[in-house]
């Protein structure tokens, strides 16, 4: 009897022990990790592993053909600091990025707030000015390419008004700006739906309050619009910023880096790097300089979002 009596209150004692154990938010927190396990895995294997990778073989010097595979340390970052392109390649990733994002985010706010307009039409229009955005970039690209061609379709339009257009790919400064023309009219619908979004959901009293009271046009923009739009702007400097620094695709089909290096912006220059001249190490070590600069610019924008987003502080 007496056991009998010792095993019942050994095994209360363990329930109580597990029934203190597996408290509810234990349990929840258990489940919500569960909800989350494929994302965490997914990003660990997909992007954690892979830059550790890269890293890993920033310190190594790849002979693909030769087939070896040498410790070499800090040589591919001296290396960087030493390469005498990269003050050119640099030079253009920063013309190029800085032209997109103010091109693409401009353009993308002004369309935004012209077909906000309870107008005829409308909705044509945000439909013809977001198709570009499902059209293969390949594509896309290639299409771009006949047309910006001395005998191309745009010099032919341009002929009808009796001017005579250049060879757009051929010129340095033409080279870059075509680039960037290319890439915004490709994706600046993206932009365009985001910031329409965020005007509708601007409340309309504050405008009628604001008129009321005498505000014009530019100063309801300043004053309202900028402001209430404010997070989705972040929103959309933050994915405009990061894809401006990974454009290869129209690169590689409209200049391949030409003329000279005008366009062979950072990325570009890292695939010539690892891929057609073999230097994998060193290809490896400017993919590390892009996580750095991306990671950088990225942080930035985050920290200066209490200085201008609204209901940041």
């Amino acid at each position: 009897m007496a056991a009998t009596d010792l095993g019942e209150r050994v095994a209360v004692r363990a329930a109580t022990r597990r029934r203190t154990f597996w408290t509810i938010p234990r349990r929840d927190a258990l489940v919500g990790y569960l909800m989350i396990s494929p994302q965490l895995v997914g990003s660990a294997l997909f992007v954690l592993l892979p830059l550790g990778l890269v890293f890993y073989y920033s310190l190594q010097e790849w002979n693909v053909l030769a087939g070896t595979f040498e410790f070499v340390g800090g040589e591919n970052y001296a290396k960087l600091l030493a390469d005498p392109n990269m003050g050119q390649v640099l030079t253009s990733t920063v013309f190029f990025s800085a032209g997109l994002v103010v091109l693409n985010l401009t353009l993308a706010l002004t369309l935004a707030i012209l077909l906000d307009q309870r107008l005829r039409g409308t909705t044509f229009f945000r439909t013809l000015f977001f198709s570009p955005v499902l059209v293969s970039l390949v594509a896309w690209t290639i299409v771009w390419q006949f047309l910006l061609q001395q005998d191309g379709g745009v010099n032919g339009v341009l002929g009808l008004a009796g001017v005579e257009g250049p060879n757009w790919l051929r010129g340095e400064t033409s080279a870059l700006l075509s680039v960037i023309v290319v890439q915004v009219v490709k994706n600046v619908g993206l932009n365009m739906v985001l910031f329409l979004a965020a005007l509708q959901g601007v409340p309309r009293q504050l405008y009628e309050a604001a008129q009321l009271d005498g505000a014009g046009p530019w100063t309801r923009f300043l004053r309202i619009t900028v402001p209430q739009i404010s997070p989705t702007i972040l929103l959309t400097s933050i994915i405009t910023v990061v894809g401006s620094l990974q454009v290869f695709a129209q690169i590689a089909v409209l200049t391949q880096g030409g003329p000279g290096m005008s366009t062979t912006v950072l990325v570009y220059y890292l695939y010539q790097q690892a891929f057609q001249f073999r230097h994998l190490g060193y290809g490896a070590t400017l993919s590390v300089l892009l996580f750095l600069i991306v990671a950088a610019l990225t942080l930035l924008q985050w920290q200066l979002r209490r200085k201008w987003v609204f209901h940041e502080s």
